[in-house]
């Protein structure tokens, strides 16, 4: 990434010298800890000033943990579900019945891929009606075992193709809005990469919503935002910033209920790390919202959006 010129310099420069020392036998442990020592510094000081546009890089980087990686590290006995039951499976949204520390919950998340086959094959994370028609099919099944309902949001947006319109995209996001502000189980959303859209949304009605410190959260992404207001997509920096997509920006807004702490770097640094902070986040919201009768965690997730935008003259 651009901002991370001096951190890569620096890199390399470690890197040569670990090389040089072994190839010559010769102790440079010294300089090698004294860049290193500068190396997190510079890391800590560049990561702390990062813009809403530097934030939108993070947030897309491709080594990022996505949905499949949380699965990995945080849950136990994982049973993948598949099928909308109407037309077909949707690999852009992956989904089951897991553990987390022995608490059973259901499990549901946008995955985009990673190497080129695997992206066309889950479609860049970009859900079709099936994706969101077999997620609200499992919050449904999730309400009749009684299970909590975790999310885990990383898309662009919903996919606009024709196919994917033909087969109604809207009614399916719209059907999830409207079911899942009635689910009478805890809903807990996390957005661990991009929140683009209404294909976000569609996994955001919940009682508990946070993001990952370096996600992005947005009615649209800051290209498509450039494109339509300044009829110039090169100025997505400045559309990132009017957007204002970055987690502190969100959480002032008050969409969102909390930040999730991300590994000095981004949380493709480590992964250990990151997908700790959300497990502790995740475990510690279930905690919270099973104390609420059915009733009342109905009744403040309906408030809970309803004051969204509220203003006074």
């Amino acid at each position: 990434m651009e901002f991370e010129k001096d951190i890569l310099e620096l890199e390399k420069k470690i890197v040569e010298l670990k090389e040089f020392s072994e190839a010559k036998n010769i102790d440079l442990s010294g300089e090698i800890d004294k860049l290193k020592n500068e190396y997190n510094e510079k890391m800590k000081e560049i990561y702390s000033e990062l813009g809403p546009w530097d934030r939108v890089q993070v947030a897309r980087h491709p080594k990022r943990p996505y949905t499949l990686d949380y699965v990995e590290h945080i849950t136990t006995d994982f049973v993948e579900l598949h099928g909308d039951r109407l037309y077909k499976d949707d690999p852009a949204v992956v989904a089951g019945i897991c553990k987390i520390d022995g608490k059973k919950v259901m499990i549901i998340g946008h995955q985009k891929g990673r190497e080129v086959e695997e992206k066309i094959h889950r479609n860049f994370g970009m859900a079709n009606p099936e994706g969101y028609r077999k997620a609200l099919r499992l919050m449904k099944m999730a309400e009749r075992f009684n299970m909590p309902v975790i999310t885990l949001i990383d898309t662009p947006g919903a996919y606009p193709g024709i196919e994917a319109e033909k087969h109604g995209q809207g009614e399916a996001i719209a059907r999830n809005l409207l079911e899942m502000a009635g689910l009478k189980v805890p809903i807990t959303a996390i957005v661990i990469g991009e929140g683009g859209s209404g294909g976000a949304l569609a996994f955001g009605v919940a009682d508990k919503v946070y993001m990952c410190e370096n996600s992005i959260y947005s009615v649209i992404s800051p290209e498509g935002c450039a494109a339509i207001l300044f009829k110039d997509a090169a100025k997505a920096p400045e559309a990132a910033e009017s957007l204002r997509v970055s987690a502190d920006s969100v959480l002032e807004l008050g969409i969102i209920d909390g930040i999730i702490l991300e590994p000095v770097g981004g949380a493709h640094r480590n992964y250990n790390e990151m997908t700790e902070n959300v497990k502790k986040q995740i475990l510690g919201a279930i905690s919270e919202l099973e104390e609420k009768s059915t009733e009342e965690l109905l009744q403040d997730r309906y408030d809970k959006f309803r004051k969204m935008g509220a203003f006074s003259e």
